[in-house]
């Protein structure tokens, strides 16, 4: 209690000792409760399950083992595959090219929602959230509020966030805040087919006893326990610390280095190196010891989300980038780069890569909050918007036995896609009592059917603010600010030019798909815990001034 009141005292204070920091009291508090929530042990070796020692022998064709990589806010200019790259392509991404390269590229892939969790959901159930109720991103106790407080301090221009009370009391804890034991995910569907299923990295669907990996269909699972890609003070860490944003300084107080393994949430250690890298090596050895059977694993990184953080190492190779958190994000996207390039090495050597899917997707479109301008050139918006920078992402499937090298499929697909198209490729049924939205793609990058379009109409929501794309048109609709912007995207694919005034009638039908979707779905399992504002055009860098368009996003 004397190490508490000392630090209490040394930030309730200004120079003058007559103010009270609000804000400060508040960080000083998350970060000294956070030291002492759960312990972190030493490093421990992870001992994966192995194996056959040679592979069953079969008239038949063997069911391919099958890998999906999810980065974590990586912008769709942030690679150079779409001839993009980090600092105006100073940073280019080889190892991901090379992926693209080898397979299929969905050139019009979407987000199912522009958020991190209920994006990661649509992925492992391909259903929407109108079906699971997995509608907004589970906050830790505290957050909500913390970053409220934080945004309304921080005299940037924009409208006040807002902060639902009723959320936090309303007795669900954030482990409970998780995907339904109910809903089927791919690895459970690839479990029943006869995978090893393992995974590794973020999760972000609950960590209650229903909705941990493990009960979610995953053998193994080494799971991201909190959130620091290093520790704050490691030798070999380069950290980048963004002043103007509040989920950054709730991040840096809150956060730990820290992994756990097979649900063992309150036995946490230290990884054995920086994130990305640390989960590559745990990849490279599930691969090694699986090679002999049919394997799915689920590669989620935290990189590149915030707090950032490079080792030394990439952060030189970069070079001299300004400003200084923009080289920050280039190392780290370096690394990622790294990741892929490593793991299909693995595939290589172990004799894999022409009867392995490999998937690359983004969780979501590049965060504004970075305050860094071109991640999502050229496309509008960010990360907790549906503009199309929000929710445009990358898609990349290669699967060297089936999919023809260099293959584009222009037609719109969606996260909900993956698990019917996985399913299908492995041989297993989807499940029979439930409605699976997305439909299997591989078709289309196969090259077979090109002529048509897997959907007509795709959805997104979070609260009161909704979206649909109806072939090209596609309508925003929000209450706060209490606006529709209606584009055609075949024209303005970037979405400058809002038809809503003049197309009255194109409007009325698309609001009638909305409600036609809402409410054959359910409410979602939880309430939102605030309402954030976000500029559309501008990042949380810059001012914001009266006549800026923005929305409001609740979660």
């Amino acid at each position: 209690m004397k190490v508490l009141l000392g630090l209490l005292l040394a930030v309730i204070f200004t120079g003058s000792g007559l103010w009270l920091n609000r804000v400060d009291v508040m960080l000083a508090l998350v970060k000294f409760k956070a030291a002492r929530e759960v312990p972190v042990g030493p490093n421990r070796q992870i001992d994966w399950q192995q194996g056959p020692a040679v592979a069953a022998s079969s008239d038949t064709p063997a069911p391919p083992n099958i890998i999906v990589i999810l980065a974590d806010d990586l912008g769709i200019n942030d690679i150079s595959s779409f001839g993009g790259g980090v600092a105006d392509g100073r940073v280019q991404t080889p190892s991901i090219d090379r992926l693209a390269a080898g397979g299929a590229v969905f050139n019009q892939s979407y987000a199912g929602a522009p958020i991190c969790a209920a994006s990661r959901a649509m992925i492992m159930t391909g259903r929407y959230p109108t079906r699971t109720g997995f509608e907004f991103t589970p906050l830790p106790n505290g957050m909500g509020s913390s970053v409220v407080q934080i945004a309304n301090s921080v005299n940037n221009g924009l409208p006040p966030a807002f902060y639902n009370r009723e959320a936090d009391a309303s007795g669900l804890s954030y482990e409970d805040k998780g995907l339904p034991g109910s809903e089927i995910t791919i690895a459970e569907v690839l479990k029943e087919r006869g995978y090893h299923t393992v995974h590794i990295g973020k999760w972000h669907l609950g960590r209650g006893a229903a909705s941990t990996p493990n009960a979610q269909g995953f053998d193994e699972s080494l799971f991201m326990a909190s959130g620091m890609h290093l520790p704050e003070d490691d030798p070999d860490v380069v950290n980048a610390k963004l002043d103007f944003d509040p989920i950054d300084k709730f991040e840096w107080a809150k956060m730990q280095y820290a992994a756990s393994f097979n649900n063992s949430g309150d036995d946490r250690f230290r990884p054995a190196g920086y994130l990305s890298d640390y989960w590559t090596d745990e990849s490279i050895k599930v691969i090694k010891a699986n090679k002999n059977r049919p394997f799915f694993l689920y590669l989620a990184h935290w990189g590149v989300h915030t707090p950032l953080q490079a080792t030394r190492e990439d952060y030189v190779a970069v070079g001299d980038i300004k400003p200084h958190r923009l080289r920050v994000y280039a190392a780290m996207v370096r690394a990622m780069d790294r990741s892929f390039g490593r793991i299909m090495d693995s595939l290589e050597e172990e004799g894999l890569a022409e009867n392995t899917i490999v998937v690359f997707t983004s969780d979501n479109g590049g965060a504004g909050y970075l305050g860094l301008p071109k991640i999502n050139a050229p496309y509008r918006g960010w990360k907790i918007t549906m503009f199309e920078g929000g929710i445009r992402v990358p898609l990349f499937m290669r699967w060297p036995a089936k999919i023809p090298a260099g293959s584009q499929v222009n037609t719109p697909v969606n996260h909900i896609d993956i698990m019917p198209t996985l399913s299908a490729a492995s041989g297993a049924n989807l499940p029979d009592d439930l409605v699976v939205d997305g439909r299997d793609i591989m078709p289309w990058a196969q090259g077979s059917e090109l002529q048509s379009a897997p959907h007509k109409t795709l959805f997104w929501q979070s609260g009161y603010y909704r979206v649909v794309r109806d072939g090209d048109w596609k309508l925003h609709v929000s209450e706060r600010p209490k606006k529709d912007w209606l584009y055609n995207l075949a024209e303005d694919p970037t979405e400058q030019n809002n038809l809503a005034a003049s197309r009255p009638e194109l409007v009325a039908r698309l609001k009638g798909l909305l409600a036609e979707h809402a409410a054959s779905g359910r409410d979602p399992i939880y309430p939102y815990t605030l309402e954030a504002p976000v500029a559309v055009d501008k990042t949380l860098a810059d001012k914001f001034v009266e006549g800026d368009e923005y929305i409001y996003w609740p979660n």
